[in-house]
């Protein structure tokens, strides 16, 4: 049955004709496969960088917490500092 099918077509199509269609299709087949690549690399790549964001998204909220905890200490610091300057001032003027 196929073959009576192709030897039909044979008979409709030149061979000229039925090359330059056998050649498109391969080409086509060959486009298809680079898209297929190039959308599995595609992937891969945002795979990556979804991955990156999470770890920048991680990192950030570390920094955050890390500067609040900054923010406190100085504020700690500068009140002690303000205290000990108090007291020595209290001292040059009781002398």
């Amino acid at each position: 049955m196929a073959l009576n099918a192709v030897e039909q077509v044979s008979e409709q199509v030149p061979a000229d004709d039925f090359q330059a269609l056998e050649e498109k299709v391969y080409r086509t087949i060959e486009m298809f496969k680079a898209a297929r690549e190039g959308q599995a690399n595609a992937e891969r790549d945002a795979q990556r960088l979804r991955q990156q964001l999470e770890d920048r998204e991680e990192e950030l909220v570390r920094l955050r917490r890390e500067t609040v905890q900054l923010k406190k200490e100085r504020e700690d610091i500068r009140s002690r500092v303000e205290k000990m300057l108090a007291q020595i001032e209290s001292l040059a003027q009781a002398s």
